[in-house]
C-alpha cells in the first residue's frame, strides 16, 4: 500500500459518465487473432428494443439499479433462442448440442453502468440450475482492461466481441460491499489473510492502472483451506481501465467504500509485511508478463496509439505518476497506453530482473 502523505480516507470519485471508445481496426485484428472476435446470434442492439422495464428491488426493498426488461412476445421468442446460443458460444465456443434443455429465465437492464449492460439469466430446465452472463456495448478501454486482467492477474476471463457488442461471463463471488456487511465480522474470518489479499489486489490494480475499484466493483472468493480460509479479490468492472487522471483512483485503498479493508491492513500488517506481499504480487505479475510477452507487447503497441481518454486526463496522470515515482520518463507519454507501458516497466522492472535471462521479455517499446 502507498506510504505517501495522502490519507487513505480521502474521498475520490471517478467521472460519473465515461464515453464509449470504439474498437479500432488494430484492436479488432488483435481480438480476431486471439479468438476473441466472433459472430454472435444476438447483438447489443437487439436487446434495446424492449417495451418497458420494471425496477428490481433487493430483499430489503432497496433499488438495485437493475430493471427487468419486457419485450413483445414475438421479439422475446427470437431473443431467447439466440441468447441461449450466445451462452453456448461463451461456454463451449459454439457447441449447440446441449442447448435444448436451456432457457432464458430473465433479461435485466442496468441504466446505471457506463456500458448500460444487459444481464441474461440462463436456466437448466432439467435441474433449475441458473447462470448469468452479460451483454454490453463494446468499449475499447474495457477490452484493454479485460485483456490486461486476463494476462497479468491470477484470474482467467472469458469474453467475446462482435462488432459493437461485448459478452462477458459472470464472475462469481461475494460483492465487496456485501462482504463488508455480512462476512467481515464473522468469528472465523482469517483477518490476516484477507488483509494480505487486499494489499495484493491494490498492487495489481495500480500496476496496470485499473481504476474505480470501489467495493461494489469487485468480488471476494472464499476457499476453505487446511488452516482456516483463503481469499481472492477479483475485479468485475473494467470500464475505468486507464481513463482517469488522478493517480489515487487506481488504488483501491483510497476509496472510502473500502475503508473496512484498509482498516484490516492497518490493524494486522506492519510495513515490512506489506512490502513483502507487494513484492510477491509484482514477482507473480512479472512471471505472467514473461510467459505472455509477445501477446502483451502486441496489445500495448495497439493501446499506445489508441485514444481511450481525454487529453487533460492523460496530462494529469503522467504528471502525478512522475511526481510519485520521481521519474520524468512518464512525462514523455502522450496516450494512456504509453502511460500503462511505462507504469508496467516502473513497477515490474526489479521483479523482471530476477527472472532468468532466457525467460525475460523483450523491450516494451
Amino acid at each position: 500500500m502507498l506510504t505517501d502523505s495522502t490519507t487513505s480516507f480521502n474521498v475520490y470519485k471517478p467521472s460519473r459518465k465515461k464515453p464509449i471508445y470504439p474498437i479500432n481496426a488494430e484492436l479488432r485484428h488483435y481480438l480476431m487473432r486471439f479468438g476473441r472476435e466472433l459472430q454472435l446470434p444476438t447483438l447489443y442492439s437487439d436487446l434495446t428494443r424492449f417495451i418497458y422495464t420494471v425496477p428490481i428491488k433487493d430483499d430489503n426493498n432497496h433499488d438495485t439499479f437493475w430493471e427487468s426488461a419486457i419485450y413483445d412476445m414475438r421479439d422475446l421468442e427470437f431473443l431467447k433462442e439466440n441468447l441461449v446460443k450466445n451462452y453456448a458460444i461463451l461456454k463451449t465456443k459454439g457447441d449447440f448440442s446441449f442447448i435444448n434443455h436451456l432457457d432464458v429465465a430473465g433479461i435485466d437492464f442496468c441504466y446505471f453502468g457506463n456500458s448500460q449492460p444487459f444481464r441474461i439469466k440462463i436456466i437448466n430446465k432439467f435441474n433449475d440450475n441458473q447462470d448469468h452472463y452479460y451483454i454490453k456495448q463494446a468499449d475499447a478501454s474495457r477490452v484493454y482492461g479485460l485483456e490486461l486482467e486476463h494476462l497479468l492477474s491470477p484470474n482467467r476471463i472469458t469474453y467475446f466481441t462482435s462488432k459493437n457488442t461485448l459478452i462477458e461471463e459472470h464472475i462469481p463471488g461475494i460483492p465487496g460491499d456485501k462482504f463488508i456487511d455480512q462476512y467481515l465480522h464473522v468469528p472465523d474470518l482469517n483477518a490476516v489473510r484477507l488483509a494480505k489479499e487486499f494489499v495484493k489486489f491494490n498492487e495489481r490494480c495500480f500496476t496496470h492502472l485499473l481504476g474505480d475499484m470501489r467495493s461494489y466493483n469487485f468480488v471476494v472468493n472464499i476457499t476453505p483451506d487446511i488452516e482456516g480460509y483463503q481469499y481472492r479479490i477479483r475485479a468485475i468492472d473494467f470500464d475505468q481501465q486507464s481513463y482517469e487522471g488522478r493517480k489515487n483512483l487506481y488504488l483501491p485503498q483510497f476509496f472510502k467504500e473500502n475503508n473496512p479493508f484498509v482498516a484490516l491492513v492497518s490493524k494486522y500488517l506492519n510495513q515490512e509485511s506489506i512490502a513483502q506481499y507487494q513484492a510477491e504480487e509484482k514477482t507473480l505479475m512479472a512471471f505472467r508478463l514473461s510467459s505472455a510477452k509477445y501477446r502483451i507487447k502486441e496489445l500495448l503497441d495497439i493501446m499506445c496509439n489508441d485514444e481511450i481518454s481525454k487529453p487533460e486526463k492523460v496530462l494529469q496522470l503522467k504528471q502525478e505518476l512522475s511526481n510519485h515515482f520521481h521519474q520524468s520518463v512518464f512525462l514523455k507519454a502522450n496516450t494512456m497506453g504509453q502511460i500503462v507501458k511505462t507504469q508496467l516497466k516502473q513497477n515490474l522492472r526489479k521483479s523482471l530482473s530476477l527472472i532468468p535471462k532466457q525467460a525475460t521479455p523483450g523491450k516494451l517499446h
